[in-house]
This record gives C-alpha cells, structure tokens and sequence, in this order.
C-alpha cells in the first residue's frame, strides 16, 4: 500500500474518531458544557501522558516553547467548550460543518501573523465557504442565533490554535504538543466544573470517557496520516466527518439536516475542493 493510501485511510478513521466524539457528548445529554470537555481531555491527557513517558519526551515541552504552548492550549480550549456548545444545540452535522471552517480561517491567519500572501484562489474559496455558512445558519437573529455563532467562533478559536501549531512546526513531539494542551484544558476546566458539577450517571460517565477515547484516536490519526502524505494530498478527506455526522445525526438523534443546510455543506466542501484540486496543481507545476 502506498504512503498516499496509507495517509488517506488514517484520515477516514481520524474523522470517524472525532464524528464519534461528537456523538457522544451529545449522547451524554443536559451536562455543562465545561464538565463534558473536561472529561473528553482528562482521557486524551492520560492516553498522551503514556506515549511522552514511553517516548522518553518532556511532559511540557521546551523552556524556550512555552509561550507558544500555552497560547495554543489556550486557544484550543476556548474553542473546544464552543464546539460542544454548538454540538448540544444544534443538528451534529451543522456544528460538525461550521467547525470546519477552520481551513479557511487559517489562511486569513497566517496572512496576518505569520506574513504567508494569500493566493487569489484561496480568496475565492474564502468567500465561497462564508456564503455556504449562511446557508447554515439562516441569520435570524434571535436566541437560536447563539448556538450558531458558537461553531462559527469554534473555528476561529481552533484556527488560531493551528497557526501556533504551524509556528511550532517540528520543535515539539505532537505527543508532548496533545498532553499539554489536555491537561492545560483539565486544570483550567476543573474549578468551573467542581462549581457547576452535576452527579452522571453510569452512562453518562461511559459516553464521556468513550468521547475522549475517540477524540484522542482522531487527534493521534490526523498527526500521523499527515506523517504519511502531504496534507495537500490528502486533506479533502478529512471531510468525511461531515458524512459520519449527518449518518449519526438521522440514525441517532432523528435530526434530519434541512435543505438549506445541505447546501451549506456542498457550498462549503465545495470550496475546499476547489482549494484542494489547486493546491495539487501548484505543487505539480512547481
């Protein structure tokens, strides 16, 4: 099999990791958001904090790294208690899909900070997937307006997590990078959810614990799938969570994703395609 495969399956199960992660937070029902992100990294922290040891790595990175870490932890931890907002209250497949917006807010990023220019196409494809994004939302402007606006801020919270990670690039293990940022979110969580606990049941406590098993095989898959092939080659892919989420959305929760936002998702995955099919044309020209 070739590398190229091998990194377009770990991509598959990546984003079936993380559908299922999604699934089961909100299978775990009327919990704070804060206590369900807490326990989702409590398991990625334990699973991450055994392949530092087992590596023989640093358990919180480099002295000269740690500004960077802790901004990326804690842009990822803000952006994570949005996704599960979004993710108990709306349809899992628009949550799923605004979420994805990140690869375009990244690009907008890293214009800015890290000085990249930002290709003609890419601007397109920008304002495509902002446009698919009305779709899904529906501006009403009312109280189910939140919720929306939740998973759009979900993504600019997450891309800024990915421009730090950029800046990291290689200086870190992705190991050390995931122990960090789960127990940064653990530690920071933990006093709002002491506060606002409410008791789980046995299920309750197997869906979260679940959600984090999952969330830490998507997040593992993701690294080592772009190990395999260039993201550029492969990334497209990744939208495959979008599938998963919409099955799971009709078999398990009887959400069925209205027409609009099914156009959402095909102006969105559209505009990634685009993006996709270009970036493959530059490599092969360069």
């Amino acid at each position: 099999m070739s590398n190229r495969n091998k990194g377009i399956i770990l991509l598959l199960i990546s984003a079936f990791g993380f559908s299922m992660m999604a699934a089961l937070v909100k299978l775990s029902g009327d919990l704070p958001t804060v206590q369900k992100t807490l326990f989702r990294n409590l398991v990625s922290a334990i699973i991450a904090f055994w392949f530092v040891i087992y590596n023989k790595e640093r358990l919180f990175g480099k002295k000269e790294n740690q500004i960077l870490l802790l901004s990326r932890s804690s842009l990822g931890t803000i952006g994570m208690v949005l996704f599960f907002y979004a993710i108990d209250n709306l349809v899992l497949s628009d949550a799923d899909m605004l979420n994805k917006l990140s690869p375009f807010l990244l690009i907008i990023f890293s214009a800015i900070f890290l000085k990249e220019k930002a290709r003609t196409y890419q601007i397109v494809s920008i304002i495509i997937a902002f446009v698919g994004t009305l779709f899904i939302i529906k501006p009403a402007f009312s109280l189910e307006f939140i919720p929306y606006m939740a998973g759009v801020f979900s993504a600019v919270f997450a891309a800024g997590a990915y421009t730090l990670l950029r800046v990291l690039g290689d200086k870190e293990k992705f190991y050390t990078i995931v122990f960090y940022f789960s127990f940064f979110t653990t530690i920071t969580l933990l006093p709002f959810t002491i506060a606002f606990y409410e008791p789980m049941t046995l299920k309750q406590w197997i869906y979260l614990l679940s959600a984090g098993a999952f969330a830490t095989l998507g997040q593992f898959g993701l690294t080592i799938a772009y190990k395999f092939a260039p993201a550029r080659e492969i990334s497209i892919f990744f939208y495959s969570t979008v599938v998963y989420s919409a099955l799971i959305s009709i078999l398990l929760f009887g959400q069925v994703p209205d027409l609009l936002s099914v156009l959402g998702y095909i102006t969105i995955f559209g505009a990634s395609f685009y993006m996709f099919l270009r970036n493959n044309k530059e490599a092969t020209n360069l």
